[in-house]
């Protein structure tokens, strides 16, 4: 069986588990806390990243760049068949918008909001011994940078059909799984960006979410929209 290491509320991590489910891959779950830099996940991925995903009598992938650019071309083939695959498609300025999209999400979102954010509300509770109370300037920061990119994605999301273009791509999947994570915290002011809530909503009605949506993080209850589907 092959296996996905991954945190539940890793927006990498989610990113490729909406990948998987969306192109019918499926793999069993290995819970991985990244504060606590394991001897076994270290020798899994020297890196101490998530997600690793180890593919029955085949290779060990580690990072959602890495995952994401095999299934690409592994599925290269489907777009001669029907729709195109939620990956990377297209003609190649396509293809380099996608990317840069995913660069964006999984690269400057996650160094101004996620990372930081996850480490204030769920790093810094769950840690046995070392329980902080986050900090409120940090916070402040933060949530000024969420503003900042969901202007963006609101912006996206008015000016396309989907972040990248006309059809769904892992730039989409990136985003998603970055505002999950987000959202499961209840930190996104969704009314104040009707593009991006409408955007979100269409990628929160697909099979591929239902997974997200049942998570639960011990001691961190979700935000009261966070599985709503009508929220």
């Amino acid at each position: 069986m092959h296996t996905l290491t991954q945190f539940r509320l890793c927006p990498k991590s989610r990113s490729i588990r909406l990948a998987l489910a969306e192109v019918a891959f499926e793999a069993a779950l290995a819970e991985e806390r990244p504060w606590e830099w394991r001897d076994e996940f270290l020798a899994l991925n020297p890196a101490g990243e998530l997600p690793v995903l180890e593919i029955d009598s085949g290779p060990v992938l580690c990072g959602a760049y890495a995952i994401s650019e095999y299934f690409s071309e592994l599925l290269k083939d489907r777009e001669k068949d029907g729709p195109p695959p939620p990956l990377f498609h297209g003609p190649l300025d396509e293809q380099a918008e996608q990317r840069r999209l995913v660069d964006w999400f999984h690269g400057k979102l996650d160094r101004e909001v996620t990372r930081e954010l996850l480490v204030e509300r769920v790093y810094g509770h769950l840690m046995p011994g070392e329980a902080h109370a986050p900090d409120p300037a940090a916070l402040r920061a933060i949530r000024a940078n969420i503003r900042y990119h969901l202007g963006y994605v609101n912006h996206l999301a008015h000016e396309r059909r989907w972040l990248a273009g006309d059809e769904m791509s892992f730039a989409d999947l990136a985003a998603a799984g970055h505002l999950s994570s987000i959202d499961y915290l209840g930190e996104i002011p969704w009314e104040a960006y009707p593009a991006a809530k409408a955007w979100y909503a269409r990628l929160k009605s697909r099979p591929s979410f239902r997974s997200l949506l049942a998570d639960r993080t011990p001691g961190i209850a979700p935000a009261p929209v966070y599985a709503d589907l009508d929220f």
